[in-house]
């Protein structure tokens, strides 16, 4: 990552951070004629930042094969006209080839997913990224924070250590603690992503988020526009207007620890015709009876 490239890359993180589904055909595998389609409404809707492999892409659900194939059909369908924030994760070694196999792919970014560990130190947390940001010094990284646990200055020491660590996927549900976060890390060090999506969107944008991540954008990305240009113009009043209309739909995917996370963005997706509603295990599709109420809910969002 040289210098000219920076400012480019900030303002990539500091927008709507959209996180595409994975759409899967009948048989099961990826439908990849979808995927591309769903890629272009995004980038048609003027989505400017995919993050391909996220968790609403069902990342932990894909072969290393289905991963790397997501990253490159984004990447070809931006064609420079999105940036690419590749997801990336497991024990170093993959998460060191998934990364190197992004840069090759045309990504300007990578995702770090949470370790996936029962025994996670700080110095270790600071230890796993660094490894990844060390291999890819011409990629900007954006560690992925979901452990409340984690000390903003755990991420200052790696920020001091990696200059290409430039954001943070914020994820804790506290935006108290998140503001002490960013400070404690440096607030203006860091691109601050809220990751708990449009709901959470204007509260960590008044502690210093400036983009926020979004699930919701498969199905209308106006309504994720929205709310973004409403933040950025500090009309508050606007944002929680949408913030309101797309409370229910959120709630829905919030709810049973966000069992049903992916689950009702496809079932919406699948009501407007535009993929299968399919989703691989542990995650499960809404049983029948609830699937007219996300219909309901999400009817004229992409008009």
């Amino acid at each position: 990552m040289t210098e000219p490239q920076l400012p480019a890359l900030r303002a990539a993180l500091a927008d709507v951070v959209a996180i595409p589904v994975t759409p899967f055909a009948a048989d099961g595998t990826v439908d990849e004629k979808a995927q591309r389609a769903l890629l272009r409404r995004l980038i048609d809707g003027g989505i400017l930042t995919l993050t391909p492999n996220g968790n609403t892409g069902e990342f932990y659900a894909l072969t290393p094969e289905e991963r790397r194939r997501a990253v490159e059909l984004s990447a070809e369908e931006a064609a420079g006209a999105a940036t690419i924030v590749a997801g990336i994760g497991h024990e170093v070694p993959t998460a060191v080839a998934a990364a190197q196999h992004a840069r090759d792919a045309g990504a300007q970014l990578v995702m770090v997913h949470q370790p996936v560990h029962p025994y996670v130190s700080q110095d270790g947390w600071i230890d796993y990224h660094r490894a990844i940001a060390d291999a890819v010094p011409g990629l900007g990284v954006v560690p992925y924070i979901r452990n409340p646990l984690l000390g903003g200055g755990t991420l200052a020491r790696l920020g001091a250590l990696c200059p290409n660590v430039i954001g943070v996927k914020y994820a804790v549900p506290d935006a108290a603690r998140f503001a002490a976060f960013a400070r404690d890390a440096g607030l203006d060090r860091f691109v601050w992503v809220a990751g708990l999506a449009e709901l959470y969107a204007p509260s960590y944008w008044a502690g210093g988020a400036t983009g926020f991540t979004s699930g919701l954008v498969n199905v209308a990305p106006a309504v994720s526009l929205t709310m973004r240009d409403a933040l950025r113009a500090g009309r508050y009043a606007d944002a929680m207007r949408t913030w309101e209309q797309i409370r229910p739909f959120e709630e829905l995917r919030a709810a049973h620890q966000s069992a049903n996370n992916v689950t009702v963005v496809k079932e919406a997706l699948a009501s407007l015709g535009l993929c299968r509603r399919d989703v691989r295990p542990p995650s499960r599709t809404l049983p029948a009876e609830q699937r007219a109420e996300v219909a309901a809910l999400v009817a004229g969002w992409d008009a």
